[in-house]
């Protein structure tokens, strides 16, 4: 009820700027002890690449690049929380403006460009933070990284956060970092995964603990690329696949305000096609490797048909900001209903 309040307010400022007002608002509130985490429906969690989830849903990657907002954000009720996507070095990201609001939609376009304080700066937030629940970190590489060395910089960021995540995503599908994308091919793709989880097995060993890797990856892609994606995750030592990220396409908003800015949509109009790639996906995977689905979670109904079509998890991010709070608890009830 308070958010339907608040969210023409919200909606008056740029996209940008109600990002970190709500933000900030929401750690002065769990700093005066206004808000606490709900209490977890009974039989609600889920045994995922090893880890116990206390509920089925998350918030996905980049609401909060660089983990200011962890403890704030867990008491909204979440299964877990996924930080970043964090790089190695500091970076602005693209000129503001650089996200916009599709009202008509419900959707949001965003060009950010893996902004964020650096990989140093993250750890120190997750390591003052007082959640000790389940937290991915997304990781990327710098926007000036030859994309034949883009391998060091996710190494160097695992490295750092290894100690610290439950599990780590590798991220290689943001349209917004120029060429990451053909890290969904398959030369590059096998390469870099060889990368991170030899890397892995020797931090395993280091610090005696296996953290799981996750996979992101574009809704963009045809069925064959989504084919041999699966087929290199499943021989890799990847944990799990997340799909999907934003899409460069725009059905659904084709002659509406904002809708030919450059950049990643998500929301309401990625539903559709968000779930066809979990399907595929998982098919291909044949259950060997569990999905993590995400894209355009606009309702509970939307996060039942994630599940349905082969997803163990779900992620949030555009719904929460068209809907607010109230979605988290609607899906979390709905999907723990049906366990």
């Amino acid at each position: 009820m308070l958010y339907s309040l608040l969210r023409p307010l919200l909606f008056s400022l740029d996209a940008e700027t109600a990002h970190a007002v709500t933000l900030g608002a929401l750690d002065r509130a769990q700093a005066m002890g206004l808000q606490s985490a709900p209490r977890q429906p009974e039989g609600c969690s889920r045994r995922v690449m090893g880890i116990d989830f206390p509920n089925p849903v998350g918030l996905a990657a980049g609401l909060d690049k660089d983990g200011d907002h962890v403890d704030a954000l867990a008491a909204l009720g979440f299964g877990f929380i996924e930080v970043g996507t964090v790089t190695p070095r500091p970076q602005p990201g693209n000129p503001r403006p650089r996200l916009y609001r599709i009202r008509e939609a419900r959707a949001i376009v965003n060009r950010m460009g893996f902004n964020n304080a650096g990989v140093d700066r993250l750890v120190a937030n997750v390591e003052s933070a007082g959640f000790r629940g389940v937290l991915g970190i997304n990781i990327g590489k710098n926007f000036d990284t030859p994309i034949e060395r883009a391998p060091d910089d996710y190494v160097h960021c695992l490295q750092r956060v290894y100690r610290l995540a439950t599990y780590v995503t590798v991220n290689i599908s943001s349209p917004n970092t120029r060429n990451l994308r053909q890290l969904q091919e398959s030369r590059e793709l096998g390469g870099l995964l060889a990368a991170v989880t030899a890397e892995r097995e020797r931090l395993a060993d280091q610090h005696g603990k296996r953290v799981p890797l996750a996979l992101k990856i574009a809704p963009d892609l045809e069925d064959a690329q989504i084919d041999a994606i699966a087929g290199l995750a499943l021989g890799s030592g990847i944990d799990a696949v997340i799909a999907t990220n934003t899409t460069v396409s725009r059905d659904g908003v084709t002659g509406l305000p904002h809708a030919d800015e450059t950049g990643g949509l998500s929301g309401a109009p990625l539903t559709r096609r968000a779930t066809y790639v979990v399907s595929r996906l998982a098919r291909a995977l044949g259950g060997a490797l569990p999905v993590i689905g995400v894209g355009g979670i606009m309702s509970a109904q939307d996060a039942a048909d994630k599940i349905v079509a082969g997803a163990s998890l779900v992620q949030i991010y555009t719904g929460l900001i068209y809907r607010g709070p109230k979605l988290v608890r609607e899906c979390v009830r709905t999907l723990c209903r049906g366990s």
